[in-house]
């Protein structure tokens, strides 16, 4: 019989194994038969009822809503979880936002007192004029009517008075008037900023956090190559990988010291060909968390480079990829008038990230954009001698990063007067990002910044070669180390991968060791 039937069904199969036609005429009439009528014909027919068909009857009526009833009171209870977490993030933006037009509406008012009060004061020189004006004529015709004897006590009464009353009248007339003039009575509205945000980190995926060090310009460190160590003893069995040929697979590959044959022998089961990578475009999401530490030992140096290319660029290409989506996103947002709760903690997070004041948009679209695949590629091969250099074996620090207070390895030919480390970093990746972090945020490359907004803005496609002229202060040797750089590019055809992504269709592949 077929598996996962209902009581109902297995009973009605059962008719038709022992031919029991008024069942069948029934169902061909399509009348509807209870379970319990099915039961009582199949009885009469003196059919035996099997026992695990009563058995299964229970769990399918009782069993099963009970089970039902279980993960919906959990659901239920996860739902109030979220609402209680979504109401509590509502009452922060609302005691913030509620704060902030405080704030704003005091300033208002401190500015109009002012206002009121410059009016007031430029009231004083057209008053002065205009009181010594009227004294000058006053005393100048009470002295001649004296002089004349014309002038009667009452009369002179009479004009001191009214002219006390005519100095009061106009000085409250000029200063309302003035300040009708100069007051804006419209209600000013408050400007709807996408606001500030300090913003808890984002727990991300795979990727590790670190603390991000800005590379100082003045101090260039000589690359350390580390020779591999000759093992005497004996391998211990190398992982292997079970991988479809021309399977498309992302593959992330833990921390299990693989040897270089094993890395170049993987490459070869998924078909991963740098000419292809060229030709189409398109690159396989294979995710090293290392390099291999015998990769100095490769002979054929052509061979150690394009293994080195290999492992670098799905995690370059995976990360500019990453940008443009959140780019893409942040231009959604800016033509929107209305953000919720999650679009704002998520712009915050990225003010944070791309170091960003007083919430501007504008300027977070500025530092949020890719970096050429070929500058990448070129940079991680100078700073990393290909992958072979003890700063990036021992530390996957592929870029060449300092840092003077967190984790990092110490150079061997550092001077006694200085303290600076070579920043280390848990996987390959987390060096990855950490340096276009700091490219699209430390001050020393603006330069950097600025042609790359050039060339969006007039549509030209963004090339390492058209940047690599802005990268003077990455090292103390400058322009030198931009020929370097170019050198680097054009002798190895980097500028083929700039148009690379990954491909879409993405199936895991598991590591057995």
């Amino acid at each position: 019989m077929k598996k996962k039937l209902s009581y109902r069904d297995k009973l009605l199969e059962l008719a038709y194994i022992y031919n029991v036609k008024e069942i069948q005429e029934y169902t061909k009439n399509r009348k509807h038969l209870t379970t319990g009528q099915i039961e009582l014909i199949l009885k009469k027919n003196k059919i035996i009822i099997p026992k695990d068909f009563k058995t299964s009857f229970f769990k399918e009526n009782f069993t099963k809503p009970i089970s039902k009833l279980k993960s919906s009171v959990a659901e239920y209870k996860e739902e109030k979880i979220k609402d209680k977490n979504r109401l509590i993030r509502r009452i922060e933006n609302y005691k913030y936002d509620t704060s902030r037009k405080v704030n704003h509406g005091f300033n208002n008012l401190w500015k109009g007192i002012g206002i009121i009060g410059f009016n007031f004061l430029n009231v004083f020189p057209k008053l002065g004029s205009t009181v010594s004006k009227f004294f000058g004529n006053l005393f100048t015709d009470v002295f001649n009517s004296i002089y004349n004897q014309q002038i009667d006590p009452r009369s002179a009464r009479n004009v001191i008075i009214g002219f006390f009353l005519v100095v009061g009248i106009s000085t409250a007339v000029v200063v309302g008037v003035n300040s009708y003039k100069n007051f804006d009575f419209s209600k000013k509205t408050l400007e709807t900023k996408k606001p500030e945000v300090k913003i808890k980190k984002e727990n991300k995926k795979p990727e590790v956090k670190t603390k991000k060090e800005t590379k100082k310009p003045e101090v260039k460190t000589k690359k350390e190559t580390k020779k591999p160590e000759v093992k005497t003893k004996k391998e211990t069995k190398k992982p292997e990988l079970k991988v479809k040929r021309n399977n498309v697979a992302e593959v992330i590959l833990p921390d299990l010291n693989l040897r270089t044959e094993t890395v170049i022998q993987l490459f070869k089961d998924v078909d991963y060909d740098l000419r292809k990578v060229r030709s189409e475009k398109l690159v396989k999401p294979i995710y090293f968390t290392q390099f291999p530490r015998d990769l100095n030992g490769l002979q054929n140096v052509q061979l150690k480079k394009e293994t080195f290319i290999k492992i670098v660029l799905p995690l370059i290409v995976a990360e500019n990829e990453k940008i443009l989506d959140d780019r893409e996103k942040l231009k959604i947002l800016i033509e929107k008038k209305f953000t919720s709760d999650l679009e704002k903690q998520w712009l915050r997070q990225k003010l944070l990230e791309y170091k960003v004041k007083r919430g501007d948009l504008n300027q977070l679209m500025f530092r949020m954009d890719m970096i050429p695949v070929s500058i990448a590629l070129a940079q991680a091969a100078k700073e990393s001698g290909w992958g072979t250099s003890r700063f990036a074996l021992e530390g996957n620090a592929i870029f060449g990063q300092w840092t003077w207070d967190g984790q990092g390895i110490a150079p061997l030919d550092r001077d006694s007067n200085k303290n600076h480390k070579i920043l280390k970093f848990p996987i390959l990746r987390a060096s990855v990002k950490a340096y276009k972090n700091n490219l699209n945020t430390h001050k020393s490359y603006s330069k950097f910044r600025e042609k790359r907004k050039q060339l969006r803005d007039k549509e030209k496609k963004i090339t390492g070669l058209a940047l690599t002229s802005t990268l003077k202060n990455y090292a103390q040797t400058g322009s030198e180390y931009t020929k370097i750089l170019n050198q680097i590019i054009t002798q190895n055809r980097l500028s083929d991968f700039e148009r690379v992504k990954l491909v879409n269709s993405v199936k895991q592949v598991e590591l057995n060791s």
